[in-house]
């Protein structure tokens, strides 16, 4: 069966966290339509970063190199982001269960992470990394509908 992954990653600084640059960032997409696959085992990949006024640069990647599990079982497919490095913040003690997708359906997850640089020199930067995946055949416009399931992971930044 088909799997279609699409893994979008927005990052900033404190500069994005309000005004202006904050609303730029707010209305950065959250999923795009897909380009012709390369491979069964490519992975869209979409990086937004302040420093490019959230301007979308788009790859291509193995899908082993996303942070996500995939896994095929009983005609269903289970996905479950993994959470990316431990050092960063919210804290996630309890997270939600892995989502199984039957054929035709397809989820996105969201996860929000924050960081400090070595020794807190440089301040926060933040992290939001959108997973939009599908399981059996679509179509390229698939990731700009409404998903089967949404799971919302974000947690309190400050």
């Amino acid at each position: 069966m088909e799997i279609t992954v699409q893994w979008i990653r927005t990052s900033w600084t404190k500069e994005s966290r309000g005004g202006e640059a904050a609303s730029r960032r707010n209305a950065a997409p959250i999923g795009f339509a897909l380009p012709p696959a390369e491979t069964a085992t490519t992975a869209h990949v979409i990086r937004m970063h302040e420093r490019d006024g959230f301007e979308p640069f788009n790859t291509q990647e193995d899908c082993g190199k996303v942070d996500v599990q995939l896994r095929e079982a009983d005609g269903r497919l289970r996905v479950f982001p993994r959470v990316q490095p431990l050092f960063a913040l919210p804290p996630r003690p309890r997270r939600p269960p892995a989502v199984r997708l039957a054929p035709g359906q397809w989820v996105r997850w969201q996860l929000n992470y924050r960081f400090s640089s070595a020794l807190g020199i440089r301040g926060w930067s933040y992290w939001l990394d959108t997973f939009n995946i599908a399981y059996g055949p679509v179509n390229a416009d698939v990731f700009l509908s409404t998903p089967t399931m949404f799971i919302d992971e974000q947690g309190p930044l400050r």
